[in-house]
């Protein structure tokens, strides 16, 4: 059994940054990044939440598909930063939505989490009391980018991206996994900290702290992590080909983790797919984490840059170390 994207959507903020714009922040240039990088602008939030950019992103795919809310059996909701602890993001946009028959699900996977949730979504699509699942992947990175670290802060922006699945009669792999040794190489603290009136240092049991966070702001070796992504991104694609029993060539379309220009041109070549079967957008939207892949596939849909019954792979990674891969007929 496979899976069917029959909906897109997107929220993107109105506010865009260029590369110009950060000159007067830090010390850098439109040459800098652009070289580097890849990306020439970036959309950032200007005060609305998380939740609700993802809301927008599921009216979106829902009013373009004509779909009724009521038809949705589960929410699925990826992001590096909710608004709140709890309830989970997926509960609001349900309520908002008025998705009422909707179980709610929200998932941390870094990056690679709307490659996650489309695998998870399979899984559940497998029995019949699900037929239908909304995956919604909305990030605001501006949240914890450290805007004084010239290196990392032209990198993020903030979007969030929708598709509705639906079970289907075509071949179908996908492959998720994580190298956890690489936990330390890319984070962000949670701000929350309570000195409760009870705590007992001396009972707690001896470890050794694994991240050495100085604050909330997103921390990464940018060395270790471009290593490990172009080593598995091409492994991740390669593995789910040699499941679905296609060579790497059967790739109509690649759509990969919006990281970085040098990363998926490296990936890329490793793989050895031609650049018109790749989709980059890195110059519009920069890294929005797990929306990156969401936002491609409604621009993608909208713009009918891809024949219905062509096989498409997505592939992404990112903290923890995770990674994720996924092929489907379009």
């Amino acid at each position: 059994m496979g899976i069917k994207i029959i909906a897109t959507g997107r929220y993107l903020p109105r506010n865009i940054v260029t590369n110009d714009d950060f000159t007067g922040i830090v010390d850098t240039s439109d040459e800098w990044i652009s070289q580097r990088t890849g990306m020439k602008e970036r959309h950032i939030a200007s005060g609305e939440p998380t939740w609700l950019m993802g809301e927008l992103a599921a009216r979106d795919a829902l009013e373009s598909g004509g779909i009724d809310p009521l038809s949705i059996d589960l929410i699925l909701v990826t992001s590096v930063t909710p608004d709140y602890m709890t309830p989970s993001a997926a509960c609001i946009i349900q309520g908002r939505i008025g998705a009422a028959n909707a179980a709610c699900i929200d998932l941390n996977a870094a990056c690679a989490g709307f490659v996650y949730a489309l695998d998870m979504a399979r899984r559940y699509l497998c029995f019949d009391d699900v037929r239908r699942v909304l995956i919604v992947s909305a990030e605001e990175l501006s949240k914890i980018t450290d805007y004084t670290d010239r290196a990392s802060c032209v990198l993020f922006g903030d979007a969030a991206g929708a598709v509705v699945v639906e079970a289907a009669d075509t071949p179908f792999a996908s492959v998720i996994g994580a190298d956890g040794t690489g936990a330390p190489l890319l984070y962000a603290k949670s701000p929350a900290v309570n000195e409760n009136p009870f705590r007992k240092p001396e009972l707690a049991p001896e470890y050794e702290e694994i991240i050495h966070a100085k604050n909330h702001f997103l921390y990464m070796d940018g060395r270790e992590v471009y290593k490990f992504a172009v080593k598995i991104m091409p492994h991740a694609v390669q593995e789910a080909c040699d499941k679905l029993g296609v060579p790497v060539e059967a790739i109509d379309l690649l759509v990969p983790h919006q990281a970085n220009v040098r990363i998926v041109d490296t990936a890329v070549k490793t793989l050895g797919l031609p650049p018109e079967r790749v989709y980059v957008n890195l110059a519009k939207h920069g890294n929005v984490s797990s929306a990156c892949i969401p936002l491609c596939l409604d621009e993608i849909n909208k713009g009918g840059l891809i024949q219905p019954g062509r096989r498409i792979a997505l592939v992404g990674f990112g903290a923890g170390l995770t990674y994720a891969s996924a092929i489907f007929t379009w």
